[in-house]
């Protein structure tokens, strides 16, 4: 890899659609999952040691959860998976009536809610929708007419949501109550040129601003929310760049991850590197740590 850029591949592993990390402080492992291939994969960066969990169904995003296990969004509603041998146990799927609709990315939000979205196996525009899953268990929906559900951040003092549907190419943000969970008043912050490829997943850092991977846009972006201003970019040797988040011991590693779905014979020979999970060591950001359930 760029030793200019300090891009490294962390581990030796490709992803068909590689999404959702999630850097688990109490472990020191960063957690991601392969939607397609219905699988989580954790690695620790120290000990080497990459594991594979299948859950056997297309999975969207997981959260931790207080016990160590975690909490999924998978095709058929949400569950807990167990970390150790993979056992699903299914809470409740909010759209049993919509068989050709799946979940996407997710996010624990402040106050230990775990959001997530849906769109249709078919990408027809205005099929999904966003809910979130409270500590009781019950789902609330939070956003209507969503096309693929992706990117989600909370703000730093907890007041504002910010929320990419990719094929918007835009990043909105609404306000926010930590103690509902209600969101209201929805503005536009940022448009995505289309030439940068679709905003996809986000996360944001300790200075409050907001890192979107670009898919077919071969980058992730650092933008001024309250600005509207981009920052910085990373360029990748991949096309498809599908999320990132901090991780490492002082959450200044920023790892991304990528996926090779759908690309032709042609383009994987030109990107070897294809549905890796990158990571860029001591990137001169800080990130903030992962909410558990």
């Amino acid at each position: 890899m760029d030793k200019k850029s300090n891009l490294e591949i962390a581990v030796n592993h490709s992803s068909l659609l590689g999404e959702g990390p999630v850097w688990d402080a109490n472990r020191g492992v960063i957690v991601w999952v392969d939607i397609l291939n219905g699988e989580i994969h954790e690695f620790s960066p120290d000990q080497k040691i990459h594991k594979i969990v299948k859950v056997h169904q297309n999975i969207g995003s997981i959260a931790l959860c207080k016990d160590g296990n975690f909490l999924a969004a998978l095709k058929n509603g949400f569950a807990f998976v167990n970390r150790e041998n993979g056992d699903v146990t299914m809470i409740v799927n909010p759209e049993d009536h919509l068989p050709f609709n799946r979940f996407n990315d997710g996010k624990c939000d402040p106050a230990g809610r775990f959001w997530a979205g849906t769109m249709s196996l078919n990408e027809e525009l205005n099929a999904g929708c966003v809910y979130a899953i409270e500590k009781d268990l019950t789902v609330k929906k939070k956003i209507d007419q969503v096309s693929i559900a992706n990117g989600m951040a909370w703000n730093l003092d907890h007041t504002t949501f910010y929320f990419i549907d990719t094929p918007t190419h835009e990043i909105v943000a609404y306000q926010y109550d930590k103690e509902t969970g209600s969101i209201s008043d929805k503005k536009t912050l940022v448009s995505i040129p289309k030439e940068d490829g679709f905003p996809d997943g986000m996360t944001i850092d300790n200075e409050g601003m907001l890192w979107i991977a670009h898919w077919n846009g071969w980058q992730v972006t650092r933008w001024n929310p309250d600005t509207g201003e981009k920052l910085y970019n990373i360029p990748l040797p991949v096309s498809r760049v599908t999320s990132c988040t901090f991780g490492g011991e002082n959450l200044e590693d920023l790892y991304i991850t990528s996926a090779k779905v759908g690309l032709s014979d042609s383009e994987l020979l030109d990107q070897p590197l294809a549905g890796s999970l990158f990571v860029k060591k001591k990137c001169g950001f800080k990130g903030v740590l992962a909410v558990e359930f």
